[in-house]
C-alpha cells in the first residue's frame, strides 16, 4: 500500500507471521488450522457466535510420518475437508488447531 504523506510517499508493508511450531506429530496424524466460521449468510444476515457451525475445512500445518500399512497422502499446505466431530482441538501460541488422523480426512483440495 502506498500512501502520500507530507510531500513524500511512504511504503507500508504488512508482514504476516506464521507461528513456528516446535515438536513432532505422531505417525498417521495431521495438524490442521481450521478456516474461520462464516460471519454472514449469502443473503447478508449476520450469524451470532452461538449459532455458528464449526468449520469443516482447513489448511494442513504439520504432517506426521506414514504408518507401516498406510502412506501419507496429505502434505503441508494442502486444504482438506474433514468430518464434523473428528480430531482433537488444540490451542498453541494463541491459535486454534485441530489434530486429526489421516483417516478422518474426507477430501484433499
Amino acid at each position: 500500500m502506498i500512501r502520500q504523506g507530507v510531500g513524500k510517499y511512504c511504503l507500508t508493508l504488512k508482514i504476516i507471521k506464521m507461528a513456528q511450531l516446535k515438536g513432532k506429530i505422531l505417525a498417521g496424524k495431521v495438524l490442521v488450522k481450521p478456516d474461520d466460521a462464516e460471519d454472514k449468510t449469502a443473503s447478508g444476515i449476520i450469524i451470532p457466535d452461538s449459532a455458528k457451525e464449526k468449520p469443516r475445512q482447513g489448511k494442513v500445518v504439520l504432517v506426521g510420518a506414514a504408518k507401516k500399512d498406510e502412506e501419507m497422502e496429505v502434505k503441508k499446505g494442502d486444504v482438506v475437508l474433514y468430518g464434523k466431530y473428528s480430531g482433537q482441538e488444540l490451542t498453541l501460541d494463541g491459535d486454534d488447531y485441530l489434530l486429526i488422523s489421516q483417516s478422518d480426512i474426507l477430501f484433499i483440495a
